[in-house]
């Protein structure tokens, strides 16, 4: 009995997140606003909220799974100097300014707290943004996700921080064991998840058995995310920690792509939970009794995260107008200080009084980070004044930037795409591929070719394999209905790319060429020109005694 009332507060949460998440849409806002405030509405109409908490954890745990599989130092290096060394700055900064302003009020370990959370940036927030403006490869873009991606990386060990401070009242000899205890038992998580991503997975993943059932691979995907956070918790750690080092180690293997997109559905329904149940946090009586204190946190938090975020991309010799951009891009609270101001909480860091004062500031900085983000170009030459064309140029060419595509994808490398890829490098132009069985993806890496591994009507699998820069893509799988698919979801995430599919059947030509294919061949017409010229061939071969017979002519 008691498992149907929770599943009757997960359906209320999960109706009320899918009706305020439309309306945040609909308003243009992100649908995280919709979230909490779906978590606030419905709240008192809950059985037994509590266990849903836990629930919110996996929901944590299954983010920090999937930017695991984000975080690469090739891709650091790649975001350039500010990915690494602006985010660890911005990070550390914030935090010491806080806990120096803030040192005067309250205890150190609070102050300390309190910077982390006001550090963390709303990653799902602005990343959103810039993807639906296209702007994720601009030059605000790059410097955003640079230090998204650092803060995002910086929650396991702020957590643990958070955890430590509030667990070790034994002063610094405590903290030390605890420090000790965390490393050792992530090092055995690095070893363990070593053998088993790198040694056992890859013998399923290559195993035709697997190959032929996609729900197995879903499966095997789904237990890394999940068993890794499982794993953590019985050894005594975060399972946000395991769930990091599990993604961590999987983000260097080939099948990192197609991982990321098997657990997305799973994946949006916990994270979907985890917001729903901080808005639970949320209470409005106190928000509206002391909004005045809740916009004056917000203005403080605006102004120090853009000037500091301002300053840091001044000194790695960002122009002006692009680095205040990015402060302003950037001035939001984020969702993992949620995670931070709950545990705080909990080890009576901070008291309630202060929890709701976050909690609040947070919630209202996101509903204005949409706003914020969209404008923070505009704000940033408006603030800045007029400048000279070369320093804000980048900003302003931000359309063409994206636009300028020059990537090939052949999606399949069985006989027909390895026959359109021979034709491309006879002409000295190296396409990338797509490929779902990771055998012939291999075929494809012998050939020196970059191949991408995993199921191309995935999103997440064709974003990854670079879909936004793409000037031509050529579909060579068989099966029809998937191609039509295909050639939709290209024609949305690269409208300028150029769609060259095959059509295994011609009654199917019509529907991809209304579906956004520029060139569709035809092959059930191309087989009959191909018949067509050997039967004509065969005939010019033919004595003349044979040729009179295919006539029909007798008696000659």
């Amino acid at each position: 009995m008691e498992s149907w009332i929770f599943l009757t507060d997960v359906l209320i949460l999960l109706a009320g997140a899918f009706i305020f998440g439309i309306a945040a849409q609909f308003l243009r806002q992100s649908a995280i606003i919709g979230y909490l405030l779906a978590g606030a509405i419905f709240g008192p109409f809950l059985f037994h909220p509590d266990p849903l908490m836990h629930v919110a954890e996996m929901g944590v745990a299954l983010l920090l799974f999937t930017i695991g599989l984000e975080f690469s130092f090739t891709r650091l290096r790649r975001l350039g100097s500010i990915a690494l060394g602006g985010g660890c700055l911005q990070i550390g900064s914030t935090m010491f300014i806080t806990a120096l302003v803030l040192g005067f009020f309250v205890n150190f370990s609070t102050a300390l707290a309190l910077g982390a959370m006001i550090a963390l940036s709303s990653t799902a927030v602005v990343l959103r943004i810039l993807v639906d403006r296209t702007e994720i490869d601009s030059p605000r873009g790059r410097n955003a996700l640079g230090i998204l991606l650092l803060q995002d990386i910086a929650v396991v060990p702020l957590v643990l921080m958070v955890t430590m401070m509030g667990q070790a009242s034994g002063g610094f000899h405590d903290i030390g064991l605890q420090i000790l205890k965390v490393l050792f038992g992530a090092a055995a998580l690095v070893v363990l998840f070593y053998v088993l991503f790198y040694l056992i997975v890859p013998r399923f993943l290559f195993s035709g058995t697997i190959q032929r059932n996609r729900d197995l691979v879903v499966l095997l995907a789904i237990i890394s995310a999940i068993g890794s956070s499982w794993l953590a918790h019985e050894l005594g750690l975060s399972p946000a920690l395991g769930a990091f080092i599990a993604g961590m180690m999987l983000a260097e293997s080939p099948f990192a792509a197609q991982i990321r997109a098997d657990i997305g559905s799973i994946r949006t329904l916990f994270v979907t939970l985890f917001f729903a149940t901080i808005g639970l946090l949320l209470d409005p009586q106190w928000l509206l009794y002391n909004l005045h204190w809740v916009l004056v946190g917000l203005v403080v938090v605006v102004l120090v995260k853009t000037v500091l975020i301002y300053g840091i991309a001044r000194f790695f010799r960002r122009p002006p107008v692009e680095a205040l951009a990015t402060g302003i891009t950037l001035a939001q609270v984020g969702e993992f200080s949620f995670v931070l101001a709950t545990a705080s909480r909990d080890l009576a860091l901070i008291t309630q009084e202060i929890f709701s004062l976050i909690v609040s500031v947070t919630i209202v900085s996101i509903f204005i980070s949409t706003y914020m983000v969209n404008m923070a170009p505009a704000l940033a030459r408006g603030l800045l004044g007029k400048k000279k064309r070369s320093e804000y140029q980048p900003l302003q060419e931000t359309a063409a930037d994206t636009g300028r595509s020059d990537r090939i994808l052949v999606v399949g490398f069985g006989p027909a795409g390895r026959r359109v890829a021979d034709a491309l490098i006879e002409h000295n132009i190296r396409p990338e591929i797509i490929e779902m069985n990771p055998v012939t993806a291999m075929m494809a890496r012998n050939r020196g070719l970059s191949a991408h591994i995993g199921d191309a009507l995935n999103e997440e699998v064709l974003e990854h394999a670079g879909i936004n820069n793409a000037c031509l893509v050529v579909i060579t799988i068989p099966d029809p209905r998937m191609v039509i698919f295909l050639i939709g979801l290209v024609k949305r995430l690269a409208e300028r790319a150029v769609v060259v599919a095959r059509c295994r059947y011609n009654m199917y030509r019509t529907d991809m060429e209304s579906a956004g294919a520029e060139v569709v061949a035809d092959e059930e017409n191309m087989v009959g020109m191909h018949l067509a010229e050997a039967a004509i061939a065969t005939l010019k071969e033919a004595n003349s005694e044979e040729m009179a017979c295919a006539l029909g002519i007798s008696g000659v």
